[in-house]
């Protein structure tokens, strides 16, 4: 079994800047305000051929109340289900109340536990090292997690007592980020993760209810107040043995609304979270109705060209005549993605949350398969056959075969000439007719147009349609002059 690493301890001392340089992404969110992390976020990162599993966790106070409560609730949990924890405390600010509180639940809970005394930037290791003794959890080890310094002794301490992978690491592979060097922007879980599905929406919507409803467990915050997560949480579950990735985010307001400079960060990792993502449920508040900054976001999921699934959150205990005319609603303004499957549901009791399921599976079928060149020319010929393209400047537009230039979502690539003059309404047919015959369902469909090579093109002499029309009219002028001529003789 691969062993699981918690970074625990107060706020502010470093566990997130910690996770990121031990996994070598910029996954979680890194600023001087205490209180960033709320949910539990995990990676994959490995040291001298061990792989192991490091959790972030929210910082511990010890008087949380409200919404800090909740976090202190999920960082107990990592404790639990962690193997060996790693108890940061900050070199800088000694050995505070907060931190003799964790100590004792850690020495109770009879955990594999080890001080941290980060942030030891101009202070002797041996001061860190003697100011946290009395927490009787042995002698601190020294880091500096901005820096890299100290991380190696760190992992030789908690990971040297368990057993190397079967398959070794290639030689010269780098596993740690040392002291210099700038982190990489890894996305999330590989596609042996499954299916990845991106929850997003605005604010209070939902979105972590629906996630921990879907998980069967209280894995996020819920709390009734918007903003509450603020990361993009990456969750690798099964369900009837097919693999899966939640990653519930943050709600996305408008941007005149948006002045902490926090909420921006969350803005940019759900944003990223949406072009990892392979299939994306976009949840709506039934009571708010349709709102045009959810319009604004479902656009943004159409341009990374991902699968669309929609859920109407928050649907029980609407009369009848609410639901008809939200539904007329939806009717009315999402037109533009009426290929997606809209779900109604309530992520509070779980009704209809297991139908999104079907939904999910499908939309990414349909995005991520593929089919051969001859399949979509003969679509092609026929949709030219019943509706042939518009002519321009009394020439009719070629087009000669299609063939598929990639997936998720699906790009097909028309050859032929004048391309760049068929119209828009012409390529909106062409995409129903493909999603109609290839029985599409819940993907955006994009075509793309590809010229013949113009042997001629470039060359000063070419002459242009206007040149070319100019001259037959005067050939055509002279030839019925120089026949009136002969008829005069």
């Amino acid at each position: 079994m691969v062993p699981v690493i918690a970074l625990v301890g107060r706020p502010n001392v470093g566990k997130s800047t910690l996770f990121n340089r031990l996994t070598r992404t910029r996954d979680a969110i890194v600023g001087d305000l205490s209180g960033l992390t709320r949910d539990r976020q995990y990676g994959e990162a490995k040291w001298q051929g061990r792989s192991y599993i490091i959790v972030d966790t929210g910082g511990i106070s010890g008087d949380e109340h409200g919404m800090d409560e909740k976090m202190a609730e999920q960082s107990l949990l990592a404790i639990e289900e962690a193997d060996v924890v790693l108890f940061l405390v900050d070199a800088r600010a000694g050995y505070t109340a907060a931190d003799q509180m964790i100590g004792e639940h850690l020495r109770k809970r009879n955990k594999r536990s080890y001080v941290v005394a980060n942030k030891i930037d101009n202070i002797d290791p041996e001061l860190a090292r003697a100011e946290f003794s009395p927490m009787g959890l042995g002698d601190a080890i020294p880091i500096a997690g901005a820096h890299g310094r100290g991380i190696t002794q760190m992992l030789e301490i908690a990971l040297s007592s368990f057993p190397k992978d079967d398959v070794e690491e290639e030689e010269g592979e780098e596993e740690v980020v040392a002291e210099g060097e700038e982190a990489k922007r890894i996305p999330g879980p590989s596609e042996k993760d499954g299916i990845k599905i991106a929850i997003i929406g605005r604010p209070n919507v939902g979105k972590s209810t629906l996630v921990n409803r879907m998980l069967g467990e209280d894995r996020v915050i819920v709390y009734d107040q918007p903003g509450t997560t603020r990361d993009s949480i990456y969750i690798p579950f099964e369900r009837n043995d097919e693999k899966y990735t939640l990653i519930d985010t943050a709600g996305v307001r408008k941007r005149g609304k948006i002045h902490e400079e926090v909420e921006k960060f969350s803005v940019v990792k759900t944003l990223q979270a949406i072009k990892d993502a392979n299939v994306v449920i976009f949840v709506m508040d039934a009571r708010e109705g349709v709102v045009d900054h959810d319009l604004n976001l479902l656009g943004f999921a159409l341009e990374a060209g991902r699968a669309l699934v929609i859920a109407i959150n928050k649907w029980d205990g609407m009369t009848p005549s609410e639901r008809d005319f939200v539904k007329i609603e939806l009717q009315r303004r999402l037109f533009f993605v009426e290929f997606a499957d809209i779900h109604f549901i309530s992520a509070l009791h779980g009704t209809g949350v297991g139908n999104l399921y079907a939904s999910v599976q499908n939309s990414f079928k349909s995005a991520v398969t593929r089919w051969p060149t001859n399949r979509l020319t003969q679509i092609l010929e026929d949709a030219v056959g019943e509706h042939a393209p518009p002519m321009v400047n009394n020439r009719r537009i070629k087009l000669r075969y299609a063939h598929l230039g990639g997936a998720n979502p699906p790009i097909i690539v028309i050859h032929g000439n004048q391309i760049e003059k068929v119209p828009k309404s012409y390529v909106r047919y062409l995409e129903n007719t493909y999603r109609r015959v290839l029985k599409l369902v819940g993907t955006p469909i994009r075509i793309e147009f590809k010229g013949g090579d113009n042997p001629y093109e470039g060359n000063k002499n070419t002459l242009t349609d206007r040149q070319v029309n100019k001259k037959r009219r005067l050939m055509t002028h002279h030839k019925k002059a120089d026949k009136k001529r002969r008829d005069k003789r």
